[in-house]
């Protein structure tokens, strides 16, 4: 990792505004820092932004929100789930506490998301989801997606974990699927220190909300009128009155920060566009919104490139690395070949994108790649 130092450009950079610090000096004094009232207005308020349409669900972690959604979609050992090749392994983990079958999809090498023509060739009765994965905040041919999935009368569980405010023909991520995730891990667009968000249909939302305490009715115990009993197995999922105060801050600040990352990207691309040694992923989509997490290319010899501008104080790296090479997945694979991913698995690069880069540091970093390596 390097040093915070002055003059280095990172990477990334966790988002904590003033408002954060009050809000949570403030739970702290307050009765309540365990699950209360902050957690509710939290969820209130971020599914009234992001998918009025759904319920949100506040947990520890995203991985923990993936984990409830697979539960919620009845996901059962031996049962198959179609997920990424490319993608944090966090995806993938909790499919392995549950014995089920993971069988990874294809990449599309300009977008590095889930190739859907792959998804064709591996759905059949046995599979009970289709995990799509918007890779560095750029939603996924959705359309594409859930016309499989509708033919096999499966769910989608979005992975949206890098795609807070990005947008697919125009509605939202978080409105188009029965289940979608997101982060508050550390360095996304909100961060609750950790944690996470999953959004359901109403249907789903009393058995999720049990799920993720225990199998516990929390209303219903508060209220004096619980019977001692639980009758589904849960989790201690859930999230704190001072994680929520954290995220409820980063929400009111959300489109200035978003907006602005999404200013830094485009300059990215003015300034990479006519460079030919580099491919930029996930550029020129009019139908879909980049959330601008990730600024991602490819090139040729990329560690080389790397080194140099790391001896230009310039962070860079590989966020995520292809599932099938980790020993934990290697009986999900069975031998498969990933063509798409073999062409840009020695090629992808992420560059510097976070708040507390300017334009200035922007322009330096393309100039160090423009002048070669």
């Amino acid at each position: 990792l390097m040093v915070e130092s002055e003059g280095n450009i990172h990477i990334c950079y966790p988002f904590i505004g003033e408002k954060a610090i009050e809000y949570v000096t403030d739970t702290l004094k307050s009765k309540w820092i365990g699950q209360g009232p902050k957690v509710e207005q939290f969820e209130s308020k971020f599914q009234n932004r992001f998918a009025p349409s759904r319920k949100a669900i506040a947990v520890g972690s995203g991985t923990d929100a993936l984990h409830l959604a697979y539960v919620l979609a009845d996901i059962k050992s031996e049962d198959e789930v179609i997920c990424p090749v490319f993608t944090c392994t966090a995806t993938n983990i909790p499919l392995l506490y549950m014995g089920a079958k993971i069988r990874f999809a294809d990449i599309q090498p300009d977008t590095l998301n889930m190739d859907p023509n792959h998804v064709k060739e591996l759905i059949n009765e046995k599979t009970k989801a289709i995990v799509p994965v918007h890779y560095g905040g750029l939603p996924c041919d959705m359309d594409e997606l859930q016309s499989i999935a509708d033919e096999w009368g499966i769910p989608i569980i979005e992975d949206a974990a890098h795609a807070m405010g990005a947008t697919y023909k125009g509605k939202s991520i978080g409105e188009i699927s029965d289940y979608t995730m997101f982060s508050f891990q550390a360095i996304k667009h909100i961060t609750t220190g950790d944690g996470g968000m999953l959004l359901v249909k109403d249907t789903d939302e009393d058995a999720a909300k049990r799920t993720r305490w225990f199998g516990i009715d929390r209303k219903a115990k508060q209220s004096g009128i619980w019977e001692n009993d639980i009758r589904e197995i849960g989790y201690k999922y859930q999230m704190t009155d001072v994680a929520a105060a954290i995220g409820l801050a980063g929400l009111e600040e959300f489109d200035r920060v978003s907006n602005y990352r999404k200013h830094l990207f485009n300059l990215y691309c003015e300034e990479l566009t006519n460079f030919s040694d580099v491919e930029i992923i996930g550029m020129n989509r009019d139908d879909r919104e980049h959330a601008a997490w990730l600024f991602t290319i490819l090139v040729n010899n990329r560690y080389d490139l790397q080194n140099k501008l790391s001896d230009a104080g310039i962070e860079s790296n590989q966020m995520h690395f292809r599932n099938d090479r980790y020993s934990i997945f290697k009986e999900h694979c069975n031998d498969e070949i990933f063509p798409n991913m073999d062409i840009i698995e020695d090629k992808y690069l992420v560059l510097p994108l976070h708040h507390k880069l300017s334009e200035e540091d922007v322009l330096r970093v393309c100039s160090e790649i423009k002048d070669g390596w």
